[in-house]
């Protein structure tokens, strides 16, 4: 779904977190980001491949990862999932989905028959010199980790 391509530039963005403080791609300079677009807090997949992230975290880190979620999600709602999970990272709250759609990952979804706008499940990975080293749209939400270091062997 995402027109942005490998190699690119990844998109700057600048948004609030679960706590309202800001967070910017810019932060990430010279480190690799996986940044994760998904639907819906507490939904079972999103919150498999946020566990599963976050379960494998220090492990991320060790490989000089970090990780940063994204989701249409109030702030609220991103401080109850992180408490009630025990996440480890960041999750910016996209109300407006500014990010999702610089990052082409918000558009028509289809499920039973319905057809709806929504976020396609989608992770970026970023270097460290911020350009688009890899994108997953086929995401594996209950072996994400070992599906991004499948790429980095």
């Amino acid at each position: 779904m995402t027109h942005l391509k490998i190699g690119e530039n990844a998109p700057n963005f600048s948004g609030l977190n679960q706590n309202g403080d800001i967070i910017s791609l810019s932060d990430y300079k010279n480190k690799s980001l996986i940044l994760y677009f998904y639907p819906k807090d507490n939904t079972p997949g999103c919150t498999a491949e946020s566990c599963d992230l976050n379960a494998n975290y220090s492990h991320l880190l060790d490989k000089g990862f970090e990780v940063l979620g994204v989701s249409p999600d109030s702030q609220i709602s991103h401080l109850k999932f992180i408490d009630k999970y025990n996440l480890a990272f960041n999750l910016i709250s996209d109300t407006e989905r500014r990010l999702c759609n610089d990052y082409g990952v918000w558009g028509k979804k289809k499920f039973m028959g319905k057809e709806y706008m929504g976020v396609h499940r989608t992770t970026f990975i970023i270097n460290n010199n911020q350009k688009i080293d890899h994108i997953f749209t086929k995401v594996n939400t209950k072996d994400h980790t070992n599906q991004i270091l499948e790429i980095y062997k």
